[in-house]
């Protein structure tokens, strides 16, 4: 059932920005998902460079960013690992790629303290949880360590449920991590009203499955490459939870 409107708001009318009024009166919003990675996380480059010293090691392999944006960006470590082994034509085990994965999570915790928050992403979390908007994560990085960086910030207990890559079998683009996250905000309930927070491929195409209004940012790829988001946004720095209230009612 779709929330009513509160007096004073019409049918898909947007809260006012930095409300606290619970969400039922927002009435076209219903929950958030976010991407952490790339989002509301500026942790790419620590994820490069803690991959590019694992294969550095393991391949003697100088991993470029261009390379790494164009076959790695947006996919779990497992994934990765098993496209590093079959670029290079070599045959993997689920134990070498473990392996793998495991070491490369140690080079990431090496930073994980300086990994720093895009600019707004903070701000526009702690609104929509003060507005009564329940949020959630989607994300291929492991549950720790994303508890971790938003315990960092006290950030962490503004989200109802986080989904890492630990926590499904399929990863993105299956759809499984968004349906998962949807599930612990509103179990065996529609999709209708939830938005996604998106910058990669991957991402969107796995939000765009579960059936989920999806929301592209251009952190890491430009616009001509989010064209599968229902909306595109250069920055979450000036979007408010008026602004995500309308893109979630927008067709």
């Amino acid at each position: 059932m779709r929330p009513s409107a509160s007096p004073g708001l019409g049918q898909g009318e947007a809260c006012p920005r930095g409300t606290t009024q619970p969400l039922i009166h927002c009435a076209m919003l219903r929950g958030v998902i976010f991407d952490f990675d790339g989002v509301l996380v500026d942790s790419e480059s620590a994820h490069f460079d803690a991959f590019r010293r694992v294969l550095a090691d393991e391949f003697h392999f100088d991993l470029t960013a261009a390379e790494y944006d164009a076959h790695y960006l947006g996919f779990d470590d497992h994934t990765c690992v098993r496209r590093a082994f079959e670029l290079r034509g070599l045959q993997s085990s689920p134990e070498a790629v473990s392996d793998l994965v495991d070491r490369k999570w140690r080079a990431y915790e090496d930073g994980l303290s300086r990994v720093p928050f895009f600019p707004g992403a903070e701000r526009l979390v702690r609104e929509l949880h003060e507005a009564g908007i329940p949020l959630g994560i989607a994300s291929g990085s492991r549950r720790p360590e994303i508890e971790t960086i938003l315990r960092g910030r006290d950030l962490l207990g503004c989200f109802r449920g986080i989904v890492g890559s630990g926590d499904v079998r399929n990863f993105k683009p299956h759809p499984e991590p968004y349906l998962r996250a949807r599930s612990l905000l509103f179990p065996a309930d529609s999709p209708e009203g939830v938005v996604v927070f998106e910058d990669s491929t991957a991402g969107i195409a796995s939000a765009r499955a579960a059936d989920l209004r999806v929301i592209g940012v251009t952190n890491s790829h430009p616009r001509a490459k989010l064209g599968l988001a229902h909306h595109v946004i250069d920055s979450l720095l000036n979007i408010s939870v008026a602004d995500v209230t309308r893109l979630a009612a927008l067709s």
